[in-house]
């Protein structure tokens, strides 16, 4: 008897990118004995990309094509699992490259292992060429453990259980047991996720066979909005679950805090208290300058020099994005009791990108 997987897709304003999206998706290998559906919860595209989704699903029954009136990640996933009719759900995202075997990998890994939730490493590349040295530099920072703070999901090599992992894909039972995704978070949902399949006695596995390739953003600007909303929507899960999912997560929010109430405090205090804290400031400025620079260097020597002249403000942008969004983040929990409006638009034009 076939049994069936369904490939889950959140999507939005995706023209340029749906086409060789489905082309790969239709192209993946499964095991014998199993088939696949693809359904894609489209956030109402104004862009052509409904008019282009529609012809590809006329052509492949394989697909489907869903509305997704809420316009995020969350909600589409949601509307998607909802329809899904396969014993094994596997989520993939419009802007990354998948092996042929991904689907097929994530199969294999579930069944050997009967965990919760499985997936591959979260591993970023550039485009080729001098015009997308930024965006190497950007991939290149991402990739590396000091910048992401120790975190396995983006160590290529490591095969074990995990707190999350990209992407994600499900036995049926895992979304029965543990609920679908918090559809008020525009960001972090399947950090959310994970933490609550965690909470809840479950396992999540990450398998290095599992490979595919995410391409990030392109500019020192739009990786600082970025990460300025994925620092912003984490408060609201440690609040929700009374826990960080990870210590790395509050770092950024404590360091750059730690330099607001220096600079305020240099400037308030009087005499020798304000120049204590003044002297501390630029202590604490002096050393994150250097492990910037020995971090920028030894990425440089490992992905090409042509790099450092851009890692020190990438790096940055991830640290300091992530960590004003953090406290912004914490300010609308603990005083206004409600996100901003403002949070909920993403970054870039689709309901695509990683929690």
């Amino acid at each position: 008897m076939t049994r069936l997987v369904s490939v889950i897709v959140p999507c939005r304003n995706e023209r340029d990118h749906i086409l060789p999206f489905c082309q790969s998706v239709a192209a993946q290998s499964v095991p014998e004995g199993w088939a696949l559906e693809v359904i894609v919860a489209d956030g109402l595209s104004d862009d052509r990309t409904r008019d282009l989704l529609t012809e590809w699903c006329r052509h492949d029954p394989r697909f489907q094509m869903i509305d997704n009136p809420g316009r995020i990640v969350s909600s589409g996933l949601n509307r998607c699992i909802e329809q899904a009719r396969g014993d094994f759900i596997v989520r993939l995202d419009v802007h990354t490259v998948y092996a042929p075997d991904y689907i097929a990998w994530c199969l294999a890994t579930w069944q050997a292992t009967g965990a919760d939730n499985v997936g591959g490493p979260w591993r970023a590349e550039g485009g080729q060429g001098s015009e997308h040295v930024v965006q190497r530099a950007v991939a290149a920072a991402f990739q590396s453990r000091l910048v992401a703070g120790g975190a396995r999901s983006r160590d290529l090599a490591f095969e074990g259980e995990v707190d999350t992992v990209y992407l994600g894909s499900w036995p049926r039972q895992t979304f029965e047991r543990f609920g679908g995704f918090d559809e008020t978070l525009v960001r972090n949902q399947d950090d959310e996720h994970n933490l609550r399949i965690h909470k809840g006695g479950g396992r999540i596995w990450q398998s290095a066979r599992i490979r595919s390739t995410y391409v990030p953003r392109a500019s020192v600007g739009d990786v600082f909005r970025q990460y300025r909303q994925y620092g912003y929507w984490k408060p609201f899960v440690m609040h929700k679950h009374g826990q960080a999912a990870s210590v790395r997560h509050l770092i950024p929010g404590l360091f750059v805090a730690a330099l607001a109430v220096l600079l305020l405090l240099s400037v308030l205090l009087p005499g020798f208290l304000g120049e204590l804290a003044g002297g501390l400031l630029s202590l604490l400025v002096l050393l994150y300058v250097l492990a910037v620079g020995g971090i920028s260097l030894q990425i440089a020597r490992s992905e090409g020099q042509d790099l450092l002249p851009y890692l020190p403000a990438v790096i940055a942008a991830y640290h300091f994005g992530y960590g004003l969004g953090s406290l912004r983040g914490w300010y609308d929990v603990l005083v206004r009791g409600r996100p901003d409006p403002s949070f909920g638009r993403l970054t870039r034009g689709a309901a695509h990108t990683r929690g």
